[in-house]
C-alpha cells in the first residue's frame, strides 16, 4: 500500500485564512496518524489577485501555527514545482490529452454571449450555467474558429444524461445529475488553468492519497470524477469538512468574525490554543477533554470522530482555550512568549521613532500608545465624527476605507496614506477629516502617534478589525445599506483620479 500523502492548497490572494489552518490541521493529522506526507502546494493561478507577499504571509501564518509540511515551495521535495505558476505547461499537455480524446471541447463564446445567456436564464429561472453551445460544433468548425483568430477556452465534456454517484466516509451517499453539472473551463483564453483542471493534475502527479476539504467543494467532485475517468486515473479518497459558521450560522465571514490568522497571532493568541480550537471545530478526542495539544490529536487522530455538525466560531471559546493554555505554562514560558509577541527589539524599535517626540520619561509609553498592546480599543462613537460631521457619515467613511484598505499591499504607511486619500477625496472629506475617525477607531483616542505609521505597524488585520468595531459602535449597516453604500464606494473609487504630483 501507497504511503498516505494529503496536502494543502492555499491561494495567495488576501490574508491567510483561519480556514486554511482548519483544513490544514486536519489534513495533516490525518497524514502524520498514518505516518504518512504532508504537502503544501500555492494555488495562484488567478494572476490577477495572487500576490508574493500574500504566499509569504500563509507560510509564515501557518509556520507560526505549528504546522509542518514535508514538501512545498519553501522546502522543496520529488514532486514539484509546488507553486502552480510554474506548473502552466503541464496543465495545457493535459488539456491537450482531453481534448484528443474528446472528453474537453474548445468554447469561442465571447464574454458578450455568455452575459446574455446568464440575464436570459437568470430572467426566466432557469438553471445557471453554459448551454453547451460549443460542445456541438464539429471539429471543422472549431478548426475554422481557431484558424480565423478566435480566443476560446478549454471546457470540460458533461454527460447530458445519467448520475454521478459520491462516496464520502462521513457521509450518506451523495448523487448528482450530469444534466446539473456544469461544462467546467478547464484551461482560459490566457492559457491559465482554472483550479478544477489544476487541481486533479497536480493531486495525481503529487501522489495524493486523500484529499480533505470543506464541503463547499462537494458540488465540484462530479467534474474532478470525470476528470479522473478521462485521464484514465484512480482518484484519491475525498472527504469533506464541515464549514466554519458565524454564530447566525451562515458561512463564516470577516465581515462577521475576524478571519485572518495573523489577526489571532498579532492579538496575542497562542498558536498551540488557536490549534485547539479550530481541532475542536469538527472532532472530539476520545477522552473528550477539550485542551490538548497538536500532538495528541495526531496520536489520537480517527477521520471517522469529525462531526458534521455545522462548527460555530464562537471567539468566547477561543478566549477560554487560550486561558487554559496560558495557564498551564510556566512563569519563565509566559515571559517568553509576551517577549516573542510584543516586548522584544524589533516591535519597539518601530514604535520608538513615532512616540519619541513626545517621550518626557519611559513611563510615558504606555500612556502614548498602550493601544498599541491590547486586544480591543473602547470607541466612543461621538468621537468618531469630525466636528460638522455626523456619526453615521463617520461610519459610512470607515467602511469605506476598510474596502480600500483590503486591497492595500504591501500594508506600508506610504500605500496606507494613498488609501486614506483617495477615500476621503470619493466621500467628499478632507484628509484631516479622514484622519480624525481613523485616529478615534485605531486608537480610541483624539490624540495618537502618527496614524499611517500606527496602521502599518498595526498590520492590515488588526486594522480592519478596529475599524469594523467602529463602524458597528456608530450603528451597524444593515444588508440593504451596506450593499448600496458598496455599489457607491465601487463606483466612485472607479472613477477616481489621484491628483498630479
Amino acid at each position: 500500500m501507497s504511503s498516505v500523502r494529503t496536502r494543502i492548497a492555499p491561494s495567495p490572494t488576501g490574508s491567510p485564512h483561519v480556514g486554511t489552518a482548519y483544513i490544514a490541521l486536519f489534513n495533516y493529522c490525518f497524514a502524520k496518524s498514518q505516518g504518512g506526507q504532508f504537502i503544501l502546494r500555492i494555488e495562484d493561478t488567478d494572476q490577477a489577485r495572487s500576490q508574493k507577499i500574500y504566499e509569504d504571509n500563509i507560510l509564515d501564518a501557518l509556520r507560526w501555527t505549528g504546522l509542518t509540511w514535508d514538501e512545498g515551495p519553501d522546502v522543496g521535495g520529488d514532486c514539484g514545482p509546488y507553486r502552480q505558476s510554474e506548473r502552466t505547461a503541464l496543465y495545457r499537455e493535459h488539456a491537450e490529452i482531453l481534448l484528443q480524446k474528446d472528453r474537453a471541447y474548445k468554447c469561442f463564446c465571447t464574454p458578450e454571449r455568455l452575459a446574455s445567456l446568464r440575464a436570459e436564464q437568470a430572467k426566466t429561472g432557469g438553471r445557471l450555467g453554459y448551454d453547451g453551445h460549443c460542445a456541438r460544433l464539429s471539429p471543422a468548425e472549431a478548426a475554422a474558429k481557431q484558424a480565423a483568430g478566435e480566443p476560446f477556452t478549454v471546457r470540460l465534456r458533461v454527460p447530458e444524461t445519467g448520475v454521478c454517484k459520491i462516496d464520502d466516509p462521513l457521509r450518506d451517499r451523495v448523487s448528482f445529475d450530469w444534466e446539473t453539472v456544469d461544462h467546467q473551463v478547464l484551461l482560459k483564453s490566457d492559457g491559465f488553468p482554472t483550479y478544477h483542471l489544476a487541481n486533479v493534475v497536480d493531486d495525481h502527479l503529487m501522489k495524493i492519497t486523500h484529499v480533505i476539504r470543506g464541503e463547499e467543494w462537494l458540488p465540484s467532485l462530479p467534474k474532478h470524477l470525470l476528470l479522473y475517468e478521462a485521464f484514465g486515473w484512480d482518484p484519491p479518497q475525498t472527504v469533506h469538512l464541515p464549514l466554519l459558521r458565524n454564530q447566525d450560522r451562515s458561512k463564516l465571514s470577516k465581515r462577521k468574525n475576524p478571519t485572518s490568522i495573523l489577526y489571532y497571532k498579532e492579538l496575542g493568541v497562542l498558536p498551540e490554543a488557536l490549534l485547539n480550537f479550530l481541532g475542536l471545530m469538527a472532532y472530539s478526542p476520545p477522552d473528550g477533554e477539550e485542551r490538548f495539544a497538536l500532538g495528541e490529536m495526531v496520536a489520537d487522530f480517527d477521520i471517522q470522530r469529525v462531526s458534521l455538525g455545522g462548527p460555530i466560531f464562537d471567539l468566547d471559546k477561543l478566549t477560554w482555550l487560550n486561558q487554559q493554555h496560558l495557564a498551564a505554562l510556566s512563569e519563565d514560558e509566559i515571559c517568553r512568549r509576551l517577549i516573542d509577541w510584543r516586548f522584544n527589539e524589533a516591535y519597539l524599535r518601530r514604535l520608538i521613532p513615532m512616540i519619541k517626540p513626545r517621550l518626557h520619561r519611559l513611563g510615558d509609553l504606555i500612556e502614548l500608545c498602550g493601544f498599541m498592546f491590547v486586544s480591543e480599543v473602547a470607541v466612543d462613537a461621538e468621537v468618531l465624527a469630525p466636528k460638522n460631521k455626523t456619526v453615521e457619515d463617520a461610519r459610512d467613511f470607515l467602511q469605506k476605507a476598510v474596502w480600500e484598505l483590503e486591497s492595500t499591499a504591501p500594508f506600508s504607511s506610504e500605500g496606507i496614506e494613498a488609501a486614506v486619500h483617495k477615500t476621503a477625496a470619493i466621500h467628499g472629506w478632507s484628509v484631516r477629516e479622514a484622519t480624525h475617525a481613523l485616529r478615534a477607531a485605531v486608537s480610541g483616542k483624539t490624540v495618537a502617534p502618527p496614524m499611517y505609521q500606527t496602521m502599518a505597524i498595526l498590520g492590515s488585520d488588526v486594522t480592519r478589525n478596529r475599524l469594523m468595531q467602529a463602524v458597528q459602535a456608530a450603528g451597524p449597516l444593515g444588508k440593504k445599506k451596506l450593499a448600496k453604500l458598496q455599489k457607491e464606494y465601487m463606483a466612485a473609487a472607479a472613477a477616481y483620479q489621484p491628483p498630479m504630483s
